[in-house]
């Protein structure tokens, strides 16, 4: 499939795909004219591209991840990184969690507030 047809089933731009292309994270072959042509697997490659930049990982790093995805081939070296890679989303997952419910608490004390006139602020003497 041409450029603009890849861009279309994936929602991501033409120029991000050139990007990934840039960064190895996307192979292509050309016309004879030049046009880039991706295979059918390019779409699951772009959901998975997709996927590793939103868990905040780096270009760099996501290349280095994924050989297996292009080639089919793991080394242990390969198992024991996605694995590095997988504990700190764990991290960011309880790092994030926690904020979540530090944000709950103030909202529930922004509603009793509301409610009943007494402080959110959970230091003030009552």
């Amino acid at each position: 499939m041409r450029i603009g047809e890849l861009a279309r089933r994936t929602g991501v731009s033409t120029r991000a795909l050139r990007y990934y292309e840039e960064q190895d994270l996307l192979v292509s072959e050309r016309s004879d004219s030049g046009q880039r042509h991706y295979a059918e697997a390019a779409v699951d490659r772009i959901n998975l591209i997709r996927e590793l930049y939103a868990a905040g990982l780096s270009s760099k790093t996501i290349a280095a991840l994924t050989p297996c995805v292009i080639d089919g081939r793991a080394t242990p070296e390969l198992l024991d990184r996605l694995t590095v890679e997988r504990d700190q989303i764990d991290r960011h997952i309880a790092d994030l969690t926690h904020t979540r419910d530090r944000l709950d608490s103030v909202i529930a004390g922004a509603s009793v507030n509301l409610r009943t006139g007494v402080s959110c602020r959970q230091d003030t003497p009552g």
